[in-house]
């Protein structure tokens, strides 16, 4: 079974800095989109339709997102994206952005936590959730957001 998933895009024009250059911004724009679409695709739900039918929901408690390569207007590049971490009210999602030869622009860990929209607190997962994300959780070598950079970094320079 699949368990990392895979986009590929297009840099825009408008998504680039005056020398050609993607704004790091808009790295977490394309990433945060393909995941969204990973999770429609591969899980069977969307964030809306999970909310809407549980009143529950996951919000962003950190970002960590290393720049590795630099990535230019009109390349194309694949995103992928796969749960490294799950506990009860916590999940880290990675996504990394890889250009056509396999070098990683940029890797991407999101952690969120579990959250009640009626309570306004977060609360543990209810199991059939937990399992499902413990379905898709990837072990990964790396510990670490700082180990698994300078891994990527080393992978890098060997490509």
């Amino acid at each position: 079974m699949e368990k990392e998933f895979s986009s590929t895009v297009k840099i825009r024009f408008a998504d680039c800095d005056p020398i050609g250059h993607l704004n790091n911004v808009k790295y977490l724009e394309y990433m945060l989109n393909a995941r969204e679409d990973h999770v429609e695709q591969n899980y069977g739900f969307t964030y809306e339709q999970y909310t809407r039918e549980t009143g529950c929901t996951w919000v962003t408690i950190q970002n960590e997102i290393a720049y590795l390569k630099e990535v230019r207007y009109n390349s194309t590049v694949d995103i992928t994206s796969k749960t490294v971490f799950v506990d009860d009210l916590t999940a880290v999602v990675e996504l990394l952005m890889k250009d056509e030869n396999g070098k990683v622009n940029a890797v991407f860990w999101l952690t969120v936590i579990y959250f009640n929209m009626k309570t306004r607190r977060a609360e543990k997962m209810p199991d059939s959730t937990l399992e499902k994300f413990a379905h898709f959780l990837v072990d990964i070598d790396h510990k670490t957001f700082k180990e698994r950079v300078v891994f990527f970094r080393n992978q890098n320079r060997t490509k």
